[in-house]
């Protein structure tokens, strides 16, 4: 099985699974980018991004898994939905979006119960789904950082 183009630029999150060292994280970095365009920090955008990018992630991430092996380095169209989970309803300021990205990487590597065990699943599923449970707990850390700071 072969990926066609739009599949690996959409896997690779605008190929930066294709960058030989911290795909995730160049992955991460280009979810950020995005986020960082005028207007893309309103919640309605961003979960309309999360949706459509788990959605289509997991389909393109169980292709990519056939390819490339079990939850391949390649696919790094997780980090993307992760790290905006991540951002959500957070200030776009220079201290939350950074300290945001430094947990959502943190998290993402650690991978806290049940995101190892989830990442197991077989095809996209266990590509995205410990994404998502990583990005939520950040997104809880962030919120209680918030809380206590304002």
């Amino acid at each position: 099985m072969k990926l066609n183009f739009l599949e690996k630029i959409l896997g690779s999150f605008f190929f930066t699974g294709y960058i030989p060292f911290a795909s995730g994280t160049w992955g991460s970095l280009a979810a950020l980018g995005i986020y960082l365009i005028p207007g893309m920090e309103n919640p309605n955008v961003l979960l309309i991004m999360i949706s459509f990018f788990t959605v289509i992630g997991i389909s393109i991430g169980t292709r990519f898994e056939k390819q490339y092996g079990k939850d391949p380095s390649q696919c790094t169209i997780d980090e993307a939905v992760g790290m905006w989970i991540s951002l959500l309803f957070i200030p776009k300021n220079i201290f939350f979006v950074p300290l945001s990205f430094v947990i959502w990487r943190l998290l993402d590597i650690l991978k806290p119960f049940p995101a190892r065990a989830v990442e197991k699943f077989k095809g996209g599923w266990g590509i995205v789904f410990d994404d998502i449970i990583s990005g939520i707990y950040t997104f809880i850390l962030m919120q209680i950082i918030l809380y206590f700071v304002f």
